[in-house]
C-alpha cells in the first residue's frame, strides 16, 4: 500500500520519535526546495521544519514520474485515478504561496476533465509564480482550453517569466492583460490564431525567446515592433502558416522549419544565426541563396536544410558578407542520375561558377553530400572562393554517422551505400586536390556498423 506522503497526502503526518535536526529555517527551505516532489513530500512526513517548508514548497513538478507512477495499459483507469487523487493531495496540502515553478504533465492520459486541471491552476497559480509549463494530451481525448481566469491578477501576470502550453487550447490570449514580466513564450500543438497571438504579443513587450511548433490555426504570424528585446524566433512546422511579419529590431536568432511561405523579418541588422528548412521545396537552397542575404546581411551563422529529394543544390551562394559557419543538410535520393562518377550522359568536368568571395567564412559541413554534379560544383566554388576556410567538412552517410549514439550508427540501406561510395570517390577525384594546405578536410563515411 502506497503511503500518505507519497501520495502527497500529509494531513496525517505525526511527529515522530526520530531526533529532529536543528536547521536555520532559511537554510532548511532552500534544502527542501532542491528536492524532487516525491523527497520532498515524504520529507515532510518526519520533520517538523520540512513540513513547514512544504506548505510554501516553490517547485510544483507533477507527472506519472515525478510522482513515482508506472504506467500499466491493462489498469490504466486506475492509475488515472491514483494520478488525479494524488496530485489533488499536492495542491490541497500546499497553501498557494511561494509556488515559483509549475509544471503539470498529463500524459499518458488524454481523457483527464478539464474540471480536475482548472481547479489545480486556480489553487497553484498565485502572485510570485515565474514559470507555467502545462503539457496536456489531447489525441482522441477531451480538448482543454486554458483559463484565462488564472491570469486575472496584475499581481500574477506581472511575476511571469517562462509560460508554456503544449496541446491545448488558448483562444484567450488576447484578453490575458499586460505580462510585463514575460521573457519566454512556448506554444507547441495550441490553438490559437494569428490575431489571438498578436494580442498576446503586444501586451507582452520584455519577451526575449518565441518559440512556436505545430501551432495549425495560424495563417499570418506578425511580431510588433513593441519586442525590442525579443531576439530569438523559432517557427517550426505550422501547416496553414502563409506569412511571417516580424518587426522586432533587435532579433538575433530565426529557426524556421516548414512549407515554402513569404518571410519579412524588417530591418534584421542584428540577426546573426538562421536555421531554415523548407519543406516539399526543390528551390529551398536557392531560395536561400538569394533571398537570405537581402533579409539578414550581417548574417553570421547558416545552416540550411530541405527534405525534398529532388532538391536542385545551388552551384554558388549569394553575398554573405559576415558569413563564417555555413551548414547544409541535404535529404538525396539514394541513386544520384546526374552523379560525376558515372558520366555518360555527357556532364562538364566539376568547375567554380561563384564569383562572390567569402572572406569571412571560416567552418563549411555538408551533410547528405552526394555525387551530384551539382553537389561538385557547390563545393569547389566553397573551396576556390572562401579564403579564409579552415574547416570542411563532408558527410557522405546523410548524418546516420554523426547523429547516432556514438557507440552504435544508424543503419544504411544498399543504395546508400552504394551513394556514399561514389560520393566518397568525387571526392577523391574532383576536391581533394583543390583543398589549400591550411584547410582541414573531415570526410565522415560509412563504417561496418552502418551495413544493414
Amino acid at each position: 500500500m502506497v503511503s500518505p506522503c507519497l501520495q502527497g497526502d500529509i494531513s496525517h503526518c505525526v511527529e515522530t520519535t526520530v531526533p529532529q535536526v536543528q536547521l536555520p529555517e532559511d537554510i532548511l527551505h532552500q534544502i527542501h526546495a532542491l528536492m524532487p516532489l516525491r523527497d520532498a513530500a515524504q520529507a515532510a512526513c518526519v520533520s517538523r521544519g520540512f513540513l513547514r517548508s512544504w506548505r510554501c514548497f516553490p517547485n510544483l513538478i507533477i507527472s506519472i514520474d515525478s510522482l513515482g507512477i508506472k504506467e500499466n495499459e491493462t489498469n490504466n483507469d486506475e492509475i488515472k485515478s491514483d494520478f488525479i487523487c494524488r496530485v489533488g493531495h499536492i495542491i490541497q496540502n500546499h497553501s498557494g504561496m511561494g509556488v515559483k515553478r509549475l509544471i503539470i504533465q498529463t500524459y499518458p492520459w488524454s481523457n483527464i476533465h478539464p474540471s480536475y486541471i482548472d481547479s489545480w491552476l486556480r489553487d497553484a497559480i498565485t502572485p510570485g509564480i515565474k514559470e507555467i509549463e502545462i503539457s496536456m494530451l489531447i489525441y482522441g481525448g477531451i480538448k482543454y482550453n486554458f483559463p484565462g481566469s488564472v491570469l486575472s491578477s496584475s499581481e500574477i501576470r506581472s511575476s511571469i517569466q517562462i509560460f508554456l502550453l503544449a496541446e491545448c487550447s488558448f483562444h484567450c490570449a488576447a484578453q490575458i492583460g499586460c505580462m510585463s514580466s514575460l521573457k519566454k513564450l512556448n506554444l507547441h500543438s495550441v490553438h490559437i490564431t494569428g490575431e489571438e497571438l498578436y494580442g498576446f504579443l503586444s501586451n507582452s513587450c520584455a519577451l526575449e525567446q518565441l518559440r512556436i511548433t505545430n501551432c495549425n490555426d495560424i495563417i499570418c504570424l506578425k511580431i510588433p515592433c513593441l519586442l525590442q528585446k525579443l531576439y530569438i524566433l523559432d517557427v517550426l512546422g505550422c501547416s496553414k502558416l502563409e506569412m511571417i511579419d516580424s518587426n522586432a529590431p533587435n532579433l538575433s536568432t530565426f529557426f524556421f522549419s516548414g512549407h515554402p511561405i513569404h518571410i519579412s523579418l524588417g530591418d534584421a541588422l542584428q540577426l546573426r544565426k538562421i536555421s531554415f528548412s523548407r519543406y516539399n521545396s526543390p528551390d529551398a537552397l536557392y531560395y536561400a541563396s538569394i533571398k537570405l542575404p537581402f533579409i539578414a546581411p550581417n548574417l553570421q551563422t547558416l545552416v540550411l536544410s530541405t527534405s525534398d529529394e529532388t532538391v536542385n543544390t545551388p552551384k554558388a551562394f549569394g553575398k554573405f558578407i559576415q558569413l563564417k559557419y555555413l551548414e547544409i543538410v541535404i535529404a538525396q535520393p539514394t541513386i544520384r542520375r546526374d552523379s560525376v562518377i558515372k558520366d555518360s550522359s555527357g556532364h562538364s568536368r566539376p568547375q567554380c561558377f561563384q564569383e562572390q568571395c567569402h572572406d569571412n567564412l571560416k567552418n563549411v559541413m555538408i551533410t547528405g553530400f552526394c555525387s551530384a554534379k551539382s553537389m561538385m560544383d557547390l563545393t569547389i566554388s566553397i573551396i576556390e572562393k572562401t579564403k579564409a576556410l579552415e574547416c570542411l567538412t563532408l558527410d557522405t552517410t546523410r548524418g546516420h554517422r554523426r547523429f547516432a549514439k556514438i557507440d552504435k550508427c544508424r543503419q544504411m540501406n544498399k543504395e546508400a551505400l552504394a551513394e556514399a561510395t561514389k560520393a566518397l570517390n568525387a571526392i577523391q577525384r574532383y576536391v581533394e586536390g583543390r583543398v589549400p594546405p591550411g584547410v582541414n578536410l573531415k570526410v565522415i563515411e560509412p563504417c561496418s556498423k552502418c551495413v544493414c
